[in-house]
């Protein structure tokens, strides 16, 4: 089946998606600060330049969407669109192969690695998701002998 759309269209339509400031990265964003975690974006010094860089407590978080790192807990991230599935498939596939690079780099670096999913914050999950967040940060500082003053 062909592309719906002509190359000039589709290369708007894609150029339209965006990586940073996710409705999904802004909520992980405006919950931390109004739980007490102050943060840093997009530190492009650490490898795979992470959505959330918590520096105190040795933590980044990627915000990440279903489809796009092909999160096989979820529909999004296992449904591959009706055209062009091959070339689909292969980009999620190197986009995870990047994923488990970057991951391993971070954790090689000291760093603590969280993945929030998109899925996981929609409505339904959005609360539990963000407590469960909140609470693995405060561990973390626990263990680290700190707090969040």
């Amino acid at each position: 089946m062909a592309d719906i759309f002509d190359p000039e269209k589709r290369s708007y339509v894609m150029s339209r998606v965006k990586s940073k400031n996710t409705k999904p990265e802004m909520l992980v964003r405006s919950f931390l600060p109004a739980n007490g975690f102050r943060y840093r974006l997009h530190d492009k010094r650490l490898p795979g330049s992470p959505d959330i860089v918590l520096k105190k407590y040795g933590v980044v978080i990627f915000v990440n969407g279903c489809f796009w790192h092909g999160h096989k807990a979820c529909k999004d991230g296992t449904r591959l669109p009706e055209t062009r599935r091959e070339w689909w498939k292969a980009k999620i596939d190197r986009n995870k192969k990047r994923d488990l690079r970057k991951i391993a780099d971070l954790l090689s670096l000291g760093w603590q690695v969280i993945t929030v999913w998109g899925c996981e914050l929609k409505p339904k999950k959005r609360e539990a998701t963000l407590v469960q967040l909140a609470e693995t940060l405060r561990n973390v500082l626990k263990k680290r002998g700190a707090s969040l003053d």
